[in-house]
């Protein structure tokens, strides 16, 4: 399971010189991310690396779960109910119902929601600094931190899984 990490640097050209050290250290190039401020020119950064800023996917997986988990439990206490005459197919399918509702409900919540990056380190951005995200084993990033350090970046404290930030 890959975790994320953020480092921040105080301006670009600190920030390419942390993301040269990432590569360096074997973290793959789709694995690194920059959030920055809107008014911090990054036109020459490759976009694949501009993260997005909305909680659009993390809020839609947490939504299929968590539908999928209410459309189960509807479909079981259906089943538990003679007179409604829900089988195990009806089951499935409110599990299934249930799932697509709720991530497409969590997709749409999520999209007007900013990152948990941004939300945690909103003063670092506002303050002008460019954070850079990355995401990898423990093993690569505990392998990989201090040459980013020493590359300019500061750890700053945010571990967590990458499929539920």
């Amino acid at each position: 399971m890959k975790n994320r990490h953020v480092f921040s640097t105080p301006n670009v050209e600190s920030a390419k010189t942390v993301m040269q050290a990432a590569r360096a250290a074997g973290i793959p190039e789709d694995d690194i991310s920059l959030i920055a401020r809107a008014d911090i020119e990054l036109e020459a950064t490759p976009e694949q690396h501009k993260e997005a800023g909305s909680d659009f996917y993390p809020a839609a997986l947490r939504g299929v779960v968590g539908g999928g988990a209410i459309g189960l439990l509807a479909g079981l206490v259906a089943v538990a109910i003679p007179p409604i005459g829900i089988t195990v197919a009806g089951v499935a399918g409110l599990t299934i119902a249930g799932a697509l509702t709720g991530g497409w409900s969590g997709a749409l919540t999520g999209a007007s929601v900013p990152d948990p990056v941004r939300r945690k380190f909103e003063d670092e951005i506002e303050a002008g600094r460019i954070l850079v995200v990355l995401d990898g084993d423990n093993e690569v990033l505990a392998r990989a931190e201090p040459a980013l350090t020493r590359a300019g970046g500061t750890m700053l404290p945010f571990d967590r899984p990458t499929a539920l930030t």
